[in-house]
């Protein structure tokens, strides 16, 4: 969960916690009001809408109301600060996009899945749409994800050594498996990972030296 969420979590809960209060609050200064008249009262008080009272309120009814409303109010304006910061911080427009690329990636079957969008991912991307065949790239670097975008080229934004990424990227439904990354330990931990999870995948991977080259062979390469 990142900042925003965290915070737009908080908000809700927030928002909650204080209707709850008052719906509380009005039974418990209310015996004869029921559960809906305490709810009713509560959300009247919280949106100061005025539409009117269920009963007469008392004196210690009403100065609840004005704790109610004044607390509503910051918890109002809390929550819309929120919302407000989410939607022109482009959090929410970013989780819409990714949302719609993951749509299309989910009905994918017997694709290809290249991990890392380096040199050697291009290489390999671009041999593989000459052949007209399913693509997922999985990379983490905010500019080569511009890269994919401009290409039109299917992408999990992520830690391809993760297992919930190489998932997104439906690993169990993809034939073939590219990993490209930097790193032979990485390629070999996803070689690894890609193995357990899907017996059947054919799997090329770089390897910087021999040494490497015996290891990712001998992991399912």
């Amino acid at each position: 969960m990142n900042v925003f969420q965290s915070k737009l979590y908080n908000a809700v809960v927030l928002l909650f916690l204080v209707i709850i209060t008052g719906t509380t609050g009005f039974l418990l200064l209310s015996p004869d009001m029921t559960l809906i008249d305490a709810l009713y009262m509560t959300i009247i008080t919280m949106s100061t809408v005025g539409y009117g009272e269920v009963h007469p309120l008392s004196q210690e009814e009403r100065l609840f109301a004005v704790f109610l409303i004044l607390t509503s109010v910051i918890t109002l304006a809390y929550v819309v600060s929120v919302v407000t910061e989410y939607i022109v911080s482009g959090e929410l427009f970013e989780k819409l996009k990714f949302k719609k690329v993951q749509k299309k990636i989910d009905k994918l079957e017997n694709h290809t899945i290249v991990c890392g969008y380096g040199r050697n991912g291009k290489q390999a991307v671009s041999k593989l749409k000459k052949f007209n065949k399913e693509v997922v790239v999985i990379e983490n670097d905010d500019e080569l994800i511009e890269e994919l975008e401009k290409e039109n080229l299917l992408y999990v934004k992520g830690n391809a050594t993760k297992d919930e990424v190489l998932m997104n990227a439906r690993l169990k439904n993809a034939s073939n498996l590219i990993t490209t990354l930097p790193s032979d330990a990485d390629n070999l931990y996803v070689v690894l990972s890609a193995r357990q999870y899907n017996k059947n995948l054919t799997i090329v991977s770089r390897a910087s030296d021999d040494s490497s080259d015996r290891k990712l062979r001998i992991a399912g390469a």
